[in-house]
C-alpha cells in the first residue's frame, strides 16, 4: 500500500487506509451488515442505493448462511439494477471497464482482456460475461468466498501487472464520487491506452487548499472525451494600486478541457489561487 504522505497527494486515502471486509464462520449480524454494506459499496461503484433497491432475498440468503459472500457478490452484479446503472447506458467497453474495476477490483491490462469479453458477451450473453470474472482464478485467489472485492489497483500484488496501477486512477475518482457521476459519464476511459499499450502519468488531483496551482498539474481520471467539456476556474487574485493597501477579487473564468492546463499555469504566473475547478 503507498505510504500516508503519499495516500494523501493521490486522494486514495479513504481506500489505503480501509480493512478488506470478510465473512468468518462465527460472524455476528453486525458482521452481515457489514459485508452487505461493502458489496452494495463495491459492486455498485459507491453509487447512491435507495431502501427499495435492495436485494433483499440475496441478503436473507446470505445471513442465514445459504449462500456466500461470492454468490452476493453475482446476484448484486447479474441484478436488473446492476444492469440499470451500468450496462444499459453505457458503451460495451467502459461496461467492460467498470466490471473490471468492481469485480476485480483493477482495471484491464490490455486490449486482449477487453476483446475477450466483447466476445464473450456478445456470443454467450449478459450473465456470461458477469460469470466469467467472479469464476476466474483471480477472484479465487485474490477473494475467495468470503472476502468483498475491494481495489487492488493500488497495491503492488502478486500476478498483477504495473501498468494497472496508473490505469486504476483513470477508473477512480476519490472515495466520495461515484461511477455515474464521473466526468465523461458513460465514455470509455482507457480506449486509447490499452489500444496503445501505454498509460498516462499519475498526477495528484487539485486541491483548494493547495494554495496555489503548480505548473503542470491536471485533473486525474479525465477521458479522452472528456477533452470537449468546459471547466469553470475559480481564482481569488491579488491586487495593488500603488500605494492603496492590497486588495483581493474573485474572478472565474471558463475555459475547454484543451487549454485547461495553459489556463492554470497563466493563473500561476499572475499570483492566483484557485479555489476550485468543475465542469459547466
Amino acid at each position: 500500500m503507498a505510504s500516508l504522505a503519499a495516500a494523501e497527494r493521490l486522494g486514495i486515502t479513504a481506500f489505503d487506509s480501509a480493512e478488506r471486509v470478510e465473512l468468518r464462520s462465527n460472524y455476528t449480524e453486525a458482521d452481515v451488515q457489514a459485508v452487505i454494506r461493502a458489496a452494495y459499496r463495491q459492486v455498485l461503484g459507491n453509487d447512491h442505493l435507495m431502501a427499495s433497491e435492495r436485494l433483499v432475498s440475496a441478503e436473507s440468503l446470505l445471513r442465514q448462511g445459504q449462500t456466500t459472500v461470492r454468490d452476493f457478490v453475482r446476484a448484486i452484479a447479474q441484478s436488473e439494477l446492476y444492469k440499470e446503472k451500468f450496462f444499459y447506458n453505457n458503451s460495451q467497453v467502459r461496461f467492460i471497464e467498470l466490471n473490471y474495476k468492481h469485480l476485480l477490483g483493477r482495471a484491464p491490462y490490455d486490449e486482449a482482456e477487453v476483446a475477450f469479453h466483447v466476445d464473450l458477451y456478445n456470443q454467450q450473453g449478459y450473465g456470461a460475461e458477469i460469470n466469467a470474472y467472479i469464476d476466474s482464478l483471480e477472484y479465487q485467489e485474490s477473494f475467495g468466498d468470503r472476502v468483498v472485492p475491494y481495489y487492488r489497483g493500488f497495491a503492488s500484488q502478486r500476478g498483477q501487472k504495473t501498468v494497472g496501477f496508473n490505469r486504476m486512477f483513470r477508473l477512480y475518482r476519490g472515495y466520495a464520487n461515484s461511477d455515474r457521476s464521473q466526468f465523461g459519464k458513460n465514455r470509455p476511459r482507457l480506449v486509447q491506452e490499452v489500444a496503445r499499450n501505454y498509460s498516462v502519468p499519475i498526477v495528484p488531483p487539485i486541491a483548494a487548499t493547495q494554495g496555489s496551482i503548480r505548473q503542470g498539474q491536471v485533473l486525474v481520471g479525465a477521458a479522452a472525451g472528456d477533452r470537449d467539456q468546459l471547466y469553470r476556474i475559480r481564482v481569488v487574485q491579488s491586487k495593488s494600486g500603488g500605494n492603496t493597501p492590497l486588495r483581493l477579487s474573485n474572478r472565474e473564468f471558463v475555459v475547454p478541457y484543451s487549454q485547461l492546463s495553459t489556463k492554470l499555469q497563466q493563473i500561476n504566473r499572475m499570483g492566483g489561487r484557485v479555489t476550485g475547478i468543475a465542469p459547466v
